[in-house]
């Protein structure tokens, strides 16, 4: 349960990120909202194509904080993703090993007869 709350936080917080950097660029940068969105996206999963840059000095202090902040959720939420995955994956592992070991015995138990 605890890796739901988790993944459920940090899709928050991810969402959180993107919503508020987004809307600082639009507003301070005038950029398009596309625009924003895009420069968000690309800076926090660090990216960083440079076509797009902060030009004024609030911008650029922002952008400082906001990439430190901001890259730690973004990887805290991809890690719980992986994780989500790789448990999912391991859960139906065992599964798949005790049904194997079950028709194996009872394929010994039948050979015995």
């Amino acid at each position: 349960m605890r890796n739901n709350k988790d993944l459920r936080l940090l899709s928050f917080l991810t969402v959180f990120a993107l919503v508020g950097g987004s809307t600082f660029y639009h507003i301070i940068e005038k950029w398009s909202w596309l625009n924003s969105i895009y420069f968000s996206v690309i800076t926090l999963t660090t990216v960083g194509y440079g076509d797009l840059f902060p030009t004024t000095d609030v911008s650029k202090i922002f952008t400082m904080f906001y990439v430190f902040i901001g890259i730690g959720i973004i990887f805290g939420f991809i890690r719980a993703i992986a994780k989500r995955g790789v448990d999912r994956a391991a859960k139906r592992g065992m599964q798949v090993e005790r049904e194997r070991m079950r028709i194996e015995e009872k394929t010994k138990k039948m050979i015995k007869r």
